[in-house]
């Protein structure tokens, strides 16, 4: 599968992944890549960029390599994950298009922020 072009660079919350050509709505914009581990295993290592595939395995995104672990949190995201269980692969999906230039953003979900435990720093919340 191909991609659209992204790029990493400083956001307000630190670093985030941008759109570095337009991208279309219902486009996949990247997938989240990592070793796949039991959801027993990614307890025992914790860690932010642990992504539930189903009940009994995680994708573990924390290498380098994985270049969607920049996308950053919003409430009103413009992309969403997309888990594809027949392929045990987890897609970002824009919700509608982005400009070049726009950071790429999804929600994290209510388990991200019970577990670790932070404000909310998006554009939406701190406007």
């Amino acid at each position: 599968m191909k991609f659209p072009q992204v790029t990493t660079k400083r956001s307000a919350t630190g670093l985030g992944l941008f759109a570095a050509e337009d991208i279309a709505k219902d486009t996949v914009v990247i997938e989240y890549t990592g070793e796949r581990i039991t959801t027993e295993e990614g307890d025992r290592r914790g860690g932010k960029y642990l992504f539930t595939l189903d009940d009994d395995w995680v994708i573990d995104g924390k290498g380098r390599e994985n270049t969607s672990r920049y996308i950053n949190h919003a409430c009103k995201p413009n992309c969403e994950a997309e888990i594809d269980e027949a392929e045990e692969k987890i897609y970002i999906r824009a919700l509608k298009p982005i400009k070049a230039g726009e950071e790429i953003t999804y929600d994290y979900g209510k388990e991200y922020w019970l577990d670790h435990c932070q404000p909310c720093l998006c554009a939406t919340c701190t406007t």
